[in-house]
């Protein structure tokens, strides 16, 4: 089909398939911007999920504060011993796991979740903004080693 089409012709048949596939092309990305867009909508956190997963985090950051504050368990600049540890594990995740229930959650849900909710940082602002006295509470938090910031920590 093309062998008989002039230098001329067949410039314009190769072109007007680009400009075909130029407008495939945007129409692609329409769309998948659209889903895009869409589906970041339907992922923002929740008033009630922001609520329930910040106060939890102010809490456990006070509790985890009062548990080392001091650092006296061990002595002196001791590290504590791979037995020590274990139990310091197991006893906070005890501490953990009542904390949360109070909130209706499972450490699990807590652990998974926590980082797509404060993830949506406008609307953490939001919820800080509209309760003064939790936002100074959370200010004063050590956050930077509770998994904000480059993902540090375990998340708490």
């Amino acid at each position: 089909m093309i062998a008989g089409l002039s230098q001329m012709e067949r410039a314009h048949f190769y072109c007007g398939k680009g400009i075909l596939k130029m407008q495939q092309a945007r129409l692609f990305i329409s769309v998948v911007s659209g889903i895009v867009l869409f589906a970041g909508v339907g992922l923002a956190a929740e008033p009630a999920e922001v609520e329930k997963f910040v106060n939890a985090r102010i809490e456990i950051g006070e509790m985890m504060m009062n548990y080392f504050q001091g650092g006296e368990r061990f002595g002196e600049g001791q590290r504590p011993s791979q037995e020590q540890m274990k139990a310091m594990g197991a006893d906070i995740n005890a501490k953990l796991t009542a904390l949360l229930s109070k909130h209706g959650l499972t450490l699990e849900d807590y652990r998974g979740r926590s980082r797509d909710i404060f993830a949506d940082d406008a609307a953490v602002k939001r919820y800080l903004n509209e309760h003064p006295d939790l936002k100074q509470r959370y200010d004063s938090l050590p956050l930077d080693r509770m998994g904000r910031g480059g993902g540090t920590g375990r998340g708490y």
